[in-house]
C-alpha cells in the first residue's frame, strides 16, 4: 500500500439487526460514506458494503489519506474603491487584507469587462482524511432508512438497534471516533457461541478472514451463495430438490452468521394438504425449505439453516420436527374446516369486508369485476354466464381460514376448495388466475377465463381508484397501480386479445358508482397505460423513437394494446431496411412540407396533372401499393406492410430529386401536396415514420 493512500474498514456492532432491513441498511451504509468521501474530494477505490445480523461494514480500498489541496480565489472590493486618490488603501482595502490574514500588497488585482477588483488567492491545504472520516460516518449512519429508532441504557441517541463496539481502521491505525457513545478501537466480536471473546483486526484488509477464523461470514453475498448451495446440495442428497425462494434466502441471510445446514422430516399424513400450504407454513413461520421430488411433488421433508455447529445435530433436527407438527397441524385444521363450507356460501361475508370506503364493499367490488366480465367474455371465448359465476367467487376463498393465516395463498386455495366443491376446473383454475400475473415476470393467466377475470380485474381497480382521485404520484403507489396497469397490458398481448383500451376502461367506468364521474377519468387512465407501455418497451430495448412512432401515429381512443404492440415490432424491423433512413426522411420532409403550405394532403390526386415523369412513377407505384398495403394492415400483418411500403424507396428519392413540389401554378401544386398525402396516408396507416432516427 502506498503511502499516499489506505484501505478503509468501519464496523459498526449491534445487537441483532432486523433480518428484512440487512441488506437495506449495508448498502445505504456504504453509499453514505462514499458520498461524503467524495463530497470532501477523497479519491478511493473499490467498495464493499458488509454486513452480517450483528453489525454492519464497510471496506474500501485505497483511500486517500488526505483531501487534495484546492486552490481559491477570493473576491473583493473595486480598485476604484479600494484606494483614494494618492494611491493609499481605503478601509475597504485594509478590511479585505486583514479578512485574509494578509497585507494589502500582497493582494492581487483581478481585471475584468466590469472593471479592475482586488483578489486574493491561496491554497487550501487538504485536511487529513482521518480527521473527516467521523463526522462522514455520522452523516452516513444518520440518514440511513430506519423507520423507527430505538434508545438503550442511559443514551440520548437512536439508532435500530443498540450499539455495542466501533471498530474504525486506515490500514493499521485506529481512526479515533465517538459513535453513539462508542469509542472506535480495532475490537470486533466473533460469533456470539463459537468465538465469543474479542477478535484484534489488525490491519483493515485482515477483516474478512479474521472474523471468518472466528465463525463469522461477513461477506453476506458470499454467506447466500453459501447457503444456497448447501440447501442444493442437501435437497439432491434427499433424493429431491429444495424449494429456493429468493426472498426466503434473502430473510436466512440476514438471520446467521455461520451458517449450518441442517434437515428433518415431518408425518406423511400432513401431505394430504396442499402444498403450497405446506410450503407457506415452512417457510412463512419456520423459515424452512422444502422439499420436492424429481416429479414436482412435496416431499415429507424440509430443510433448515442453523447458526451455530451443534455437537449434537440429531437433537437440533428432532426440535426443529417438533417444533413444525404443530404449524402443519394447524393447516389441515384450516383444510378440513374451510372445506366444510362452500364458497358461495361466504359470499355475503364479502357484503362486510370494506375495499375501499368510496368504492364500496368486496362483494360490490366482486359485482363489478362479473359485470365487466360478462360484457367481454365472448371476446375471449368465454361464456358470459361462467366469467360472471367466476368472478362473483373469485373473493370468496379471502373469507377461508388458510387465507386468514397464510394471505399469499389468496386464489391458491380458491382453486383448490372450488375443485372441492365440484366447480368445473376452468372456474376452479380461474379463481387463481386472476391474480396472475402476480409479480414481475411472472405468467399471465394459462386460460381464456382467467385472463378475461384478470383483464376485468385491473380495469375495474384502475378506473376506481383514479375516479376516488388517488392515482399513484411520485415513488407512492399504495394501490399497486403501475402494477395493475402492466398486469392487464401484459395479458392483452400475450394472450393475443385485440381490445380496445379506451372501449375496456368505459366499461369497468360505467360499473363505477354514480357518484364518481368515474366516465372522466377515461382517457386519464389511458394514458397512465400508455405510459406504462412505454416503460414496458424501454425495458425490452425498443428504441424510444419506435415507440414514439406509433404512439404518435394513433389516437388514445385506438389504442389497442396487442395492435401497437405488433406495430411496434413491425417499426424495429422496418429500420433494419436500407431503405429506411431514406424513407424516415423523406416523410419528415413531407411532413414539413405539408405544414408550412397549410395543407392537409388529403385531396384526390388528379392524374391529369401529373407532369413531370418522377411525379407520375410515384403516384403509379402508390397506386400499384395501395391496395395490398391495406389488406396486409387490415390482417395486421404490419411487418409485411412496411417491406411493402419500403420498395417505393427508388420512386421517393426521384420524385424529390426532379420534382418542385412548390409549383408556381396552383392546381399543379395541390395537386403534388394530394400525392404527397398520399404516400404519408399509407405510412401512417401503420406508424409515423417520420419519428424513426435516420442513420448516423
Amino acid at each position: 500500500m502506498s503511502q499516499t493512500a489506505a484501505s478503509l474498514l468501519f464496523e459498526l456492532g449491534t445487537e441483532e439487526l432486523p433480518p428484512g432491513a440487512l441488506d437495506r441498511l449495508s448498502d445505504a451504509l456504504a453509499s453514505g460514506i462514499v458520498e461524503g468521501l467524495d463530497q470532501a474530494g477523497i479519491r478511493h477505490g473499490r467498495v464493499r458494503a458488509l454486513g452480517a445480523p450483528r453489525r454492519l461494514a464497510v471496506h474500501i480500498e485505497e483511500v486517500a489519506v488526505t483531501q487534495p489541496d484546492r486552490a481559491f480565489e477570493r473576491r473583493g472590493p473595486a480598485v476604484a474603491v479600494a484606494f483614494d486618490e494618492h494611491n493609499n488603501p481605503t478601509r475597504a482595502a485594509e478590511g479585505f487584507a486583514r479578512s485574509n490574514q494578509v497585507s494589502v500588497e500582497a493582494l492581487e488585482r483581478l481585471e475584468t469587462n466590469e472593471g479592475a477588483w482586488l483578489v486574493y488567492r491561496g491554497v487550501d491545504t487538504g485536511q487529513a482524511t482521518a480527521d473527516l472520516l467521523p463526522a462522514i460516518i455520522q452523516r452516513a449512519l444518520d440518514a440511513l432508512p430506519i423507520p423507527k429508532r430505538m434508545r438503550w441504557g442511559d443514551q440520548s441517541t437512536e439508532f435500530v438497534r443498540p450499539v455495542h463496539w466501533v471498530v474504525a481502521l486506515m490500514d493499521d491505525a485506529v481512526v479515533p471516533m465517538e459513535i453513539f457513545g462508542v469509542a472506535s478501537d480495532r475490537q470486533s466480536r466473533g460469533h456470539r457461541f463459537h468465538h465469543p471473546d474479542p477478535v484484534t483486526i489488525a490491519r483493515a484488509d485482515d477483516y474478512e478472514q479474521a472474523l471468518y477464523r472466528a465463525h463469522v461470514v461477513v461477506d453476506r453475498h458470499e454467506r447466500r451463495e453459501q447457503i444456497r448451495e448447501a440447501v442444493r446440495g442437501e435437497g439432491e442428497r434427499l433424493g429431491g430438490r429444495a424449494v429456493l425462494d429468493d426472498d426466503l434466502l434473502d430473510e436466512v441471510t440476514a438471520l446467521v452468521e455461520w451458517p449450518v445446514v441442517l434437515s428433518g422430516s415431518f408425518d406423511e399424513t400432513f401431505l394430504r394438504v396442499p402444498p403450497e400450504a405446506l410450503i407457506s407454513s415452512m417457510q412463512g413461520h419456520q423459515r424452512y425449505f422444502p422439499v420436492r421430488d424429481v416429479d414436482g411433488q412435496l416431499l415429507a421433508r424440509f430443510i433448515t439453516i442453523a447458526n451455530i455447529e451443534s455437537r449434537d445435530p440429531a437433537r437440533v433436527i428432532a426440535g426443529n420436527e417438533r417444533v413444525i407438527r404443530p404449524r402443519l397441524a394447524d393447516a389441515a385444521f384450516f383444510w378440513d374446516l374451510d372445506r366444510k363450507k362452500p364458497l358461495s356460501d361466504r359470499l355475503d361475508g364479502l357484503e362486510q369486508v370494506i375495499f375501499q370506503k368510496s368504492l364500496g364493499s368486496l362483494a360490490d367490488k366482486s359485482r363489478r369485476v362479473a359485470g365487466i366480465a360478462r360484457a367481454y367474455a365472448e371476446r375471449f371465448d368465454t361464456d358470459p354466464d361462467t366469467a360472471a359465476h367466476a368472478a362473483t367467487l373469485s373473493r370468496a376463498d379471502l373469507l377461508t381460514e388458510m387465507v386468514g393465516e397464510f394471505p399469499e395463498l389468496q386464489g391458491v386455495m380458491g382453486r383448490y376448495y372450488a375443485r372441492e366443491q365440484n366447480e368445473s376446473p376452468r372456474v376452479a383454475d380461474a379463481l387463481d388466475e386472476i391474480y396472475r400475473p402476480r409479480f414481475s415476470g411472472d405468467a399471465i393467466a394459462g386460460s381464456p377465463l382467467g385472463q378475461l377475470l384478470a383483464v376485468a380485474e385491473r380495469a375495474d381497480t384502475l378506473m376506481g381508484i383514479f375516479a376516488i382521485g388517488k392515482a399513484p404520484t411520485g415513488a407512492k403507489d399504495p394501490f399497486a397501480l403501475r402494477r395493475a396497469a402492466v398486469g392487464l397490458i401484459r395479458t392483452l398481448i400475450e394472450g393475443q386479445h385485440a381490445i380496445n383500451l379506451a372501449g375496456l376502461l368505459r366499461e369497468a367506468a360505467a360499473w363505477q358508482p354514480e357518484t364518481l364521474d368515474a366516465e372522466d377519468h377515461v382517457d386519464e387512465v389511458v394514458g397512465f397505460c400508455l405510459d406504462r407501455m412505454r416503460a414496458m418497451a424501454l425495458e425490452a430495448d425498443y428504441a424510444p423513437e419506435l415507440f414514439e412512432a406509433v404512439r404518435s401515429a394513433l389516437a388514445p381512443t385506438d389504442i389497442e394494446p396487442l395492435d401497437f404492440q405488433r406495430r411496434l415490432e413491425a417499426c424495429r424491423a422496418f429500420t433494419g431496411l436500407s431503405a429506411a433512413g431514406s424513407l424516415a426522411a423523406a416523410n419528415k420532409r413531407i411532413r414539413n412540407i405539408l405544414r408550412k403550405a397549410g395543407d392537409t394532403g388529403d385531396a384526390p390526386v388528379d392524374p391529369a396533372l401529373l407532369r413531370e415523369p418522377a411525379e407520375r412513377d410515384l403516384h403509379e407505384a402508390v397506386q400499384s401499393h395501395t391496395a395490398p398495403v391495406q389488406d396486409l394492415i387490415e390482417r395486421s400483418a404490419y411487418t409485411e406492410a412496411l417491406a411493402r411500403l419500403a420498395e417505393l424507396r427508388a420512386p421517393v428519392d426521384r420524385f424529390f430529386d426532379d420534382v418542385m413540389v412548390m409549383a408556381d401554378d396552383d392546381s399543379v401544386r395541390h395537386n403534388r401536396l394530394a400525392l404527397l398525402g398520399a404516400l404519408q396516408s399509407l405510412f401512417l396507416a401503420i406508424a409515423d415514420v417520420s419519428a424513426l432516427p435516420e442513420p448516423g
